[in-house]
């Protein structure tokens, strides 16, 4: 992959030393003035790497006949825009060709992207400890369950409706293997309604937002879970965090969630990363691997190993994981992808999805025939209730190039906004709606 290093002022001297040149205008003397440019070119004002893709985009349809589809499809996998220096940093061989980290001090890069990853999501969840990665977001839930298991060794799971299906799933499927009992609670007006919790809960599972796109009441439901002796565990989405409470600011122990928004692409449906993290107290059941900062005999800065608790590293019966690799490639484009956001950014692309999502919220709730599924706060996915039933709004979009949403049942859609869907592509779909319901 090639790359451009710049000239820097000691390089550009030695070459005009080199041929006996004082300046780089003397290089042109010959030139005659008048034929010289003697001011800015005449140029376009510049534009954001977004708006220059999209003009390449539009410059490359007039030599291939391409139609992409404007797709309103989340239910968990979004759409967002990945800036070009992510795979300029992560195809580096330095990153690209490294294997797990057998030799931790040779390995000082890799540890402090590691690192630098865990701090990103520390801050993020408001968690203080966090690994080094997991394979995905469902997987994370069902670790996380493993987790609150052995704990407090209790059996039962209570959780939310609002957590992905995928989610749910996948610790149904592990939850059975060390003999646990997985309880689904329904939720009502789009929000999770927590039953009795009785001392045999080992930990209340919900997401946030959830499924539905609504904002829940962390505290209240964290509250609950430690009142029973419990463990309160989100799937958390990352991109709300950036507007909402940290869900450890709110009493939750454990926050894993699914990374795929974090500067990786929707790419056939995967690779991505599962992002996790805990209290201090849980620190010794972390899964996978927890890079630490520490200083050499020398007083240098310098990354290690600082928990493994996989069976390769430990004894098999007292590992917590049989994570490897993980996903560590994927985490290293969260963590730039988050750099280059900044926390500003991250506030400003909250609150672009909270006011895009609004309008579509709104205009969609306007037509006839078409009803919101719940009231609660969303930030960028909410369902909608269509009379005449979905399967026709999306056939007719489809027909048209846009994927309306996530066939939630044969009545309801649910509909993701991010900031590759702009006002007038959310137009369209209003009208195309309008139009199949007409």
């Amino acid at each position: 992959m090639s790359r451009y290093t710049s000239v820097t002022d000691a390089d550009l001297q030695e070459m005009l030393a080199t041929i006996g040149v004082a300046s780089i205008e003397q290089l042109f003397a010959d030139i005659p003035a008048q034929l010289r440019l003697s001011g800015p070119l005449a140029l376009d004002a510049g534009r954001s790497e977004q708006e220059v893709y999209d003009e390449l985009r539009g410059l490359a349809a007039r030599n291939v006949s391409t139609e992409d589809e404007i797709t309103f499809l989340g239910a968990g996998m979004y759409d967002h825009y990945v800036p070009a220096l992510i795979d300029s940093i992560i195809m580096r061989s330095e990153f690209l060709t490294p294997y797990t980290p057998y030799q931790p001090e040779i390995s000082q890069g890799g540890l402090q992207a590691m690192f630098e990853y865990q701090t990103a999501i520390s801050e993020l969840t408001g968690l203080p400890v966090s690994n080094a990665s997991v394979y995905e977001g469902p997987s994370a839930v069902a670790a996380a369950g493993y987790v609150a298991k052995h704990h407090n060794g209790r059996r039962r799971f209570v959780v939310s409706a609002g957590l992905h299906p995928h989610a749910i799933e996948t610790l149904r499927t592990l939850a059975h293997g060390y003999d646990m009992e997985v309880e689904v609670v329904a939720l009502s007006a789009g929000l999770t309604q927590l039953p009795a919790l009785d001392d045999q809960v080992s930990a209340v599972i919900v997401a946030q937002p959830n499924f539905l796109g609504a904002v829940e009441q962390l505290e209240r439901i964290a509250d609950a879970a430690h009142a029973a002796g419990a463990l309160a565990i989100c799937a958390a989405d990352p991109i709300p965090l950036g507007l909402l409470q940290a869900p450890g600011a709110q009493g939750i122990d454990i926050v894993v969630g699914e990374g795929q928004t974090l500067g990786n692409r929707l790419d056939f449906g995967g690779p991505s990363f599962g992002f996790f993290a805990v209290t201090q107290e849980l620190v010794r059941r972390l899964p996978g691997r927890l890079a630490g900062e520490t200083r050499d005999l020398d007083g240098r800065r310098g990354f290690v190993l600082t928990l493994q608790t996989r069976e390769q590293h430990i004894r098999r019966e007292k590992a917590t994981s049989n994570i490897c690799t993980a996903q560590a490639l994927n985490a290293l484009a969260g963590v730039i992808y988050l750099s280059w956001l900044g926390r500003r950014g991250l506030v400003e692309l909250g609150e672009l999805l909270v006011k895009r999502t609004a309008y579509a919220r709104e205009q969609l709730a306007a037509i006839p025939g078409v009803t919101l599924s719940h009231t609660q706060p969303v930030v960028r996915e909410f369902p909608i209730r269509v009379d005449s039933g979905v399967d026709r709004v999306i056939s007719h979009c489809k027909a048209r190039g846009i994927n309306p949403g996530y066939r939630l049942a044969e009545d309801q859609l649910l509909i993701a906004i991010t900031e590759q869907r702009s006002r007038a592509h959310i137009d369209l779909l209003v009208e195309n709606v309008k139009e199949a319901l007409a």
